[in-house]
């Protein structure tokens, strides 16, 4: 508490915001630094989401649903790569193609799941430490993906920043034509890579429709993936960066979430993201123009 206002709730809704972005965003770092450009991440977790609450409705288990709605996004990657990698089709194209199967999967298969709720996502609770205040509830007290986004970004930047293996995916992205005269296996390379961002977008959807509001809604993802998108590029493709990106993005979510509360029109707050979104990138662009002007100067 501080001058009357509880801030735990707001954090903790900025976290829980801020999850699915991280996850879809870290899986696109990861594609693109190995030179591909994936856009059908809104698909690919509409379909991870879907196939998620299903398998988790059907079996009873969260983590047989997590482990489906992560298996979902890399089938959905590894068609993408396929088109692109193997049969060269137009990157930009196949994945908004991706974007448009996985909305119109997601509906057909979710129709019959429509109005059942689930259990949420249990809360890992760390003996002694998940009721201290304040940092008890934020800390110590979430599921399991919450977790799993901090902790495969930290594994993503030291995989790329660190191993011999990262420096190879990165020497891809930046010249794959010089890697495959060293002899690197680009194709295989760059399969591994789309595939990897397929699965964390597979979870991302998985968080929305098993923690974030665990039950299916049609289109539930609300435009995430492109937020996603959009985070790596005002990141740069850096990790940290990266992760403010989404949880500014977060935060402005749970901030119109919150103010809808206070009666603001839900057009209003609901649109609160994607004007933020549109905001960073216009900045951004402007600070990348200006620093090519200064180049050029």
């Amino acid at each position: 508490m501080s001058g009357g206002f509880d801030w735990v709730p707001l954090v903790l809704s900025v976290i829980s915001a801020s999850t699915p972005l991280l996850l879809a965003a870290t899986g696109e770092l990861v594609t693109e630094k190995s030179g591909v450009l994936n856009l059908g991440v809104e698909g690919m977790m509409l379909a991870g989401a879907v196939v998620g609450f299903a398998a988790s409705a059907t079996t009873g288990s969260g983590l047989l649903g997590i482990a489906a709605g992560a298996t979902a996004g890399t089938l959905l990657a590894l068609i993408f790569g396929v088109l692109t990698l193997t049969f060269l089709a137009n990157q930009v194209a196949t994945g908004l193609a991706l974007t448009i199967f996985g909305v119109g999967f997601s509906a057909l298969m979710g129709a019959g799941y429509v109005g059942i709720a689930l259990a949420p996502l249990p809360k890992l609770d760390v003996a002694g430490l998940s009721d201290l205040p304040v940092i008890g509830p934020i800390l110590f007290h979430q599921d399991i993906l919450v977790y799993a986004s901090f902790a495969l970004l930290a594994g993503v930047s030291w995989f790329l920043y660190r191993t011999h293996a990262g420096l190879v995916l990165r020497s891809i992205g930046d010249s794959h034509d010089a890697a495959h005269a060293i002899g690197y296996p680009v194709i295989a390379i760059r399969y591994a890579a789309v595939a990897f961002g397929g699965a964390m977008c597979g979870l991302a959807g998985a968080y929305m429709s098993l923690a974030y509001t665990p039950q299916w809604a049609e289109n539930m993802t609300a435009g995430r993936g492109w937020i996603a998108v959009a985070a790596v590029m005002l990141g740069r493709a850096r990790p940290l960066a990266v992760a403010a990106a989404c949880v500014l993005f977060g935060l402005s979510d749970a901030l119109g979430l919150r103010l809808q509360g206070e009666g603001l029109p839900n057009q209003i707050t609901d649109s609160a993201p994607y004007v933020v979104t549109l905001a960073a990138l216009v900045i951004a662009g402007l600070r990348r123009r200006r620093r090519l002007t200064g180049v050029l100067m």
